[in-house]
């Protein structure tokens, strides 16, 4: 009896133990589990318009990030650089009016100036405007009664419509204040009514950017197929409410082009409405949408990555292991350092007229780039699998490492073609105006309204490129002249 009830302890204690230790693998589960959510809270805390692409507006006012650029000094003092024109108010030679102040008694004695001696003058200039009104003309159709008893009636001018209505230049002062400048209706009504005399109704206010967009279809054609033309164009997309729903606002670009339009989502098929990836046989710059990838070298089209984006993540990742006590981990900072320099490098190989750098150069920059992932790869080894489909989950360090890793050839594109930035700025600053024009006037309550004001967006910003002032060129396509870009 004693040897059984020892036996019967010793399976007891052995069925405690086995208890305990999946408790213990529990509790370790939980503990790497919260461990890995305490992280990944601590990095969404942590990121502001310095280290991801939030905007500066999002960052807390009261832990705001102090200014830092990643760019070297140029050892340039700050202002005007010597030998740059100024920039001042400057008199004219001929002033508009012309206007005499004489003295009228003597400040010693008190004698009358009138017909005094002019010995002498001085001149100020002041530049101001006249009080603006809005100028009626009427036109007036005669109609004549020839010999042969025939009655001709001259016709009225296009911009006369009706018995009473406006211009084209009001209709492009007005179209400019709330496409341009991104004023809401009521309020350009109200500048219109209060600076020109004008009290317009939101109603016509409102008419207007869908008049100007039936006038654009070929402007929109010929911006499009120029940038399917381009050696490099610049994608972005943003978020937009439209009618109450999630809509996607895509922009492809150039220094001298821009062309904006509204699609329900990021995928291949919104990508494809814009007109412009499909027949592109250029460079695709952008900050990495998988999107984009549809269309690659069997389709004539290369991609270049936007590395201000894996900038600002370098920097969270070292930022984030500084935080969490994983100061060894340096391959982040190792990463930014190699960029950075390759950016100095290729900055001043341009700047001496050279067209790319040396076949050697390239291979020590390459075997350089290839140590700093092979040091990151140790740092952040693959998760083994878990036997579920799809590829095991990578983490934030480890996505933005296999991006390098596998687009490598894409990230540097900018060191083997000078004509590829080292950035995707030229879409961001484009794509910054839809966010401008929601943050001043709001979303925009219908589809034809969205589409009617990127349609003149894309016009003014493809003026503005091309140094057009933008109220002739809608003074233009309100007298039924739109501008059209010349081939770049």
């Amino acid at each position: 009896m004693s040897e059984v009830s020892a036996e019967s302890v010793i399976a007891e204690l052995r069925a405690q133990l086995g208890k305990r230790d999946q408790m213990l693998v529990e509790r370790d589960a939980v503990i790497a589990s919260l461990l890995t959510r305490v992280e990944a809270l601590e990095a969404r805390l942590g990121k502001n318009s310095s280290n991801s692409s939030k905007p500066p507006s999002s960052d807390n006012p009261f832990t705001k990030p102090t200014p830092r650029s990643l760019r070297g000094t140029s050892g340039r003092r700050r202002g005007k650089q010597p030998g740059e024109p100024g920039a001042r108010l400057e008199p004219r030679a001929d002033p508009d009016r012309r206007e005499v102040h004489a003295p009228g008694c003597c400040a010693g004695c008190g004698a009358d100036l009138g017909h005094g001696e002019v010995v002498g003058s001085q001149q100020r200039q002041v530049f101001d405007l006249p009080a603006i009104r809005v100028e009626v003309t009427e036109h007036v159709a005669q109609t004549v009664r020839c010999g042969c008893g025939h009655l001709t009636s001259a016709p009225f001018p296009d911009t006369a419509s009706g018995p009473a209505c406006y211009g084209p230049g009001l209709a492009a002062v007005a179209t400019y204040l709330l496409a341009r400048q991104h004023l809401p209706v009521a309020r350009t009504a109200e500048l219109l009514a209060q600076c020109f005399g004008a009290p317009v109704s939101t109603g016509w206010l409102a008419g207007l950017m869908a008049g100007a967009e039936a006038r654009l279809a070929g402007f929109a054609r010929l911006a499009r197929e120029q940038l399917r033309a381009a050696s490099v164009v610049h994608f972005d997309e943003t978020g937009a409410r439209v009618a109450g729903r999630l809509w996607w606002v895509h922009v492809a670009c150039t220094e001298k082009l821009t062309s904006y339009h509204r699609a329900s989502g990021r995928g291949h098929d919104s990508t494809e409405v814009g007109g412009v990836l499909p027949g592109l046989v250029g460079t695709a710059v952008h900050d990495g949408l998988t999107s984009y990838r549809h269309y690659g070298p069997e389709q004539g089209v290369a991609h270049g990555l936007c590395n201000a984006h894996h900038l600002r993540e370098l920097v969270a990742l070292s930022e984030s292991n500084q935080r969490s006590g994983h100061s060894e981990i340096t391959w982040p900072q190792a990463m930014i350092d190699l960029l950075v320099e390759i950016n100095t490098t290729v900055t001043a190989a341009k700047a001496g007229g050279h067209t790319g750098l040396g076949a050697e150069q390239l291979t020590q920059l390459r075997k350089r780039y290839q140590i700093v992932i092979a040091e990151g790869q140790h740092s952040h080894p693959a998760p083994p699998p878990t036997g579920k489909r799809g590829r095991p989950k990578l983490g934030t360090a480890g996505s933005l490492l296999r991006r390098l890793d596998i687009y490598r050839d894409d990230v540097l594109r900018f060191a083997t073609d000078f004509a590829v930035p080292f950035d995707n700025n030229q879409a961001e600053r484009d794509i910054r105006m839809i966010r401008l024009q929601q943050k001043i006037s709001g979303t925009w309550r219908s589809e034809p309204g969205a589409d009617a004001f990127l349609a003149v967006r894309s016009y003014l910003s493809t003026a503005r490129k091309q140094r057009h002032d933008a109220l002739d060129v809608l003074r233009d396509l309100f007298n039924g002249r739109p501008w059209l870009p010349a081939p770049t």
